[in-house]
């Protein structure tokens, strides 16, 4: 008897706002042995709902989850705190470990990675992943190993050794609006803060990025993928 058969299988919670793809992934992952799907969530609300009600070893995220809590988020959320275990007598118990959550994307920037990554999530893989290395990467999170992709896996390692600028929650907020090409007074009236404020804010933003002009700093921080 193999292990997967000796064990009890896998059970795995997708969450994607793309029906279709949820609907390709299950009959995907029901070609292999040793993984169930037992729940299906559009949203990270519904996801973290669901995950409190079938208790998944792993979610399956995905990060752009349109409208409403985003794919980070319900992750922070799913392994910042344990899930409250029922006893028989029906009370809530001291809780259980929540699940794994294994981030499944199409965007790879360094933004995006960093924040999965420190949410919580045990791994990173891309939608253009072949099935095989799906299936491991849904047996690694499982046993708490790693699973990253290996450009993901390229990216963080360049990340190591060469760190990128740190910034604040904030500094990112106002790079996405330079982006957009926004004035400070337009970015001060989208933040809800003072123009003095985003000034502040854009000279600290300089400093990190090694520039002197706003679209400097956008350049920057698109090559060293900043943005998500």
């Amino acid at each position: 008897m193999s292990p997967l058969e000796s064990s009890p299988p896998i059970r795995l919670l997708l969450c994607d706002d793309h029906a279709v793809v949820r609907a390709g992934l299950r009959a995907l992952l029901a070609s292999t042995d040793g993984i169930e799907v037992v729940g299906e969530a559009g949203s990270g609300e519904e996801a973290l709902a669901l995950a409190a009600r079938v208790r998944p070893d792993v979610v399956l995220m995905d990060l752009q989850l349109g409208g409403g809590m985003d794919g980070v988020t319900a992750t922070r959320r799913l392994t910042s705190a344990p899930a409250s275990a029922p006893t028989p007598g029906g009370a809530e118990g001291s809780g259980t470990p929540g699940p794994r959550v294994l981030v499944l994307t199409m965007f790879d920037t360094d933004a995006d990675i960093t924040r999965a990554i420190e949410a919580g999530a045990t791994g990173y893989l891309l939608k253009a992943e072949r099935p095989e290395e799906l299936f491991a990467a849904i047996r690694d999170a499982a046993a708490g190993r790693t699973a990253l992709s290996a450009p993901v896996a390229d990216r963080v390692l360049a990340q190591m050794r060469s760190p990128r600028p740190v910034l604040s929650e904030r500094e990112r907020d106002i790079l996405r609006q330079l982006a957009l090409g926004l004035g400070n007074r337009e970015i001060a009236r989208a933040l809800f803060i003072s123009e003095a404020t985003v000034k502040t804010h854009l000279g600290r933003i300089y400093g990190k990025l090694g520039v002197d002009t706003r679209a400097a700093a956008v350049a920057v921080a698109g090559e060293r993928r900043l943005l998500p």
